[in-house]
């Protein structure tokens, strides 16, 4: 077993979103605080961007971040955010 010398002060949460229904071959990437999305429909992947945007806007508007969140708070807010 190694060591790991990282402590978790290193470690940053992200949200990831993946787009599998891209049917014109075009690349879409987009990389924002705490966010990295890519591919997708243009319709969908501007839907993960905007759903992204709105989640930091309310983790702002708590003065919290990713990292400060527990799982379920992360989901409320995407329910949240996602009836907008």
């Amino acid at each position: 077993m190694v060591a790991s010398n990282n402590n978790n002060k290193d470690k940053k949460s992200i949200m990831l979103g993946v787009g599998l229904n891209n049917e014109d071959e075009h690349k879409r990437i987009t990389k924002g605080d705490n966010f990295y999305l890519v591919g997708g429909s243009e319709e969908s992947h501007e839907r993960m961007t905007e759903t992204a945007i709105k989640v930091n806007e309310k983790l702002s508007s708590k003065g919290k971040s990713l990292d400060d969140i527990s799982q379920k708070e992360f989901v409320d807010i995407i329910r949240e955010v996602s009836d907008e």
